[in-house]
């Protein structure tokens, strides 16, 4: 089967992790220190904090930005998107927030931007969003919207983006990481970068970096006397820190992971061209001066199942990926009338899309779509 999701080992990765091995220090350490300093120079913005893993990272986020349930006058409402995997919104519910759905723009599955400038009242204190399938979310936009928010509430609210599948993708010219908000990344073993687990957040300010730096270790500043316990906790944090074999196996992937990219690219390209006006078959969006990195390459389908069994017996993955999490019985309460949802839920598929497909692969990929099913 030509798979969905392949694990990036670049060369060089084994003598890396060999050499944390032999150093015997395995939690944080300097190579995430390294690695934190590299990816800050890749996206622009030296303020980041590197995590166990791309939904602590979430977590720590929304801390940060107040909608938590020990922030002064309560957590306050997070908007959020339901078309995602549950770690965006579930990291909502553990944060004791309430849960507002914004619905989406069938054309990019991503957030509608004119729903989300009606959600927001003076209880939101934050909003969720997601770069679906490395499809930016236009922040240039989003900067105006809460430009009126701001002016017509006397506040702004905090926005946290999920960049878990959304490394190397440009908005507006700048890297996602670089537009002044609160970002995660994940570099889960199938992301563009992997550290095997792990992830990353980068901070706006230089405040909220070093709190984010304490929150992640329990609260306790790194630099703190703990020979002598000479120190104090003035805020309860977390264990989230990364460790030194995830940085050392995302510093390695680090030096190849432009060319995944661009390879991811040219792929979704190459289906662009091909996969155009084929009956029953609709492609998302493009959208100017938004590039997309194509973690993903969804498609929209009629007879989702009959597509997927065609696709299968050709030996070729696809996959839905997720549920809409406005369905879980977990957030019956958040349910609310979501036309744009509606209209693609069951109609988005995921085709091979990486940086492993071969030419052969990605002719046949198209050419079983093309003959129906």
């Amino acid at each position: 089967m030509i798979p969905l999701f392949r694990t990036a080992v670049a060369p060089g990765t084994a003598e890396r992790v060999t050499a944390v091995v032999d150093s015997g220090r395995f939690g944080h350490g300097p190579a995430v220190e390294e690695f934190e300093r590299a990816v800050g120079a890749r996206v622009g913005n030296p303020r980041v904090a590197a995590v166990n893993n791309g939904t602590s990272g979430l977590h720590l986020a929304l801390r940060l930005a107040g909608a938590c349930a020990d922030a002064p006058g309560g957590p306050g409402e997070v908007l959020s998107t339901p078309f995602t995997f549950e770690a965006t919104n579930w990291s909502i519910l553990a944060n004791g927030a309430r849960l507002t759905w914004v619905d989406v723009d069938p054309a990019t599955l991503n957030v509608d931007l004119d729903d989300l400038a009606k959600k927001i009242t003076p209880a939101t204190r934050a909003i969720m969003v997601v770069h679906w399938a490395g499809f930016p979310v236009d922040l240039v936009r989003l900067a105006r919207i809460l430009d009126d928010a701001e002016a017509e509430y006397g506040f702004r609210p905090a926005v946290v983006e999920d960049c878990a599948q959304a490394w190397g993708a440009v908005c507006h010219g700048r890297p996602l990481g670089a537009h002044g908000n609160l970002c995660v990344f994940s570099f889960h073993a199938t992301k563009h970068l992997s550290c095997g687990g792990g992830g990353l957040v980068t901070l706006p300010d230089e405040e909220s970096l070093l709190r984010a730096r304490r929150l992640r270790f329990f609260g306790i500043d790194r630099d703190a006397d703990r020979v002598n316990a000479d120190y104090d906790v003035a805020e309860w944090g977390y264990n989230f820190y990364m460790n030194e074999i995830n940085a050392a196996i995302g510093l390695a992937n680090l030096e190849t992971v432009d060319e995944r990219v661009r390879r991811h690219r040219l792929n979704a390209a190459f289906y662009d061209a091909e996969l155009a006006g084929v009956a029953g078959l609709e492609l998302t969006a493009r959208t100017e001066g938004l590039e997309p990195s194509f973690w993903l390459y969804p498609v929209k389908v009629d007879d989702r199942a009959s597509f997927m069994r065609k696709l299968a017996g050709a030996g070729i993955t696809a996959s839905v990926v997720c549920r809409r999490n406005d369905e879980h019985g977990c957030v019956a309460d958040a349910r609310t009338p979501l036309p744009g949802v509606d209209a693609v839920h069951d109609r988005v598929v995921n085709i091979p899309v990486g940086w492993w497909l071969t030419p052969e692969e990605r002719s046949h990929i198209a050419e079983t779509i093309r003959s129906g099913w």
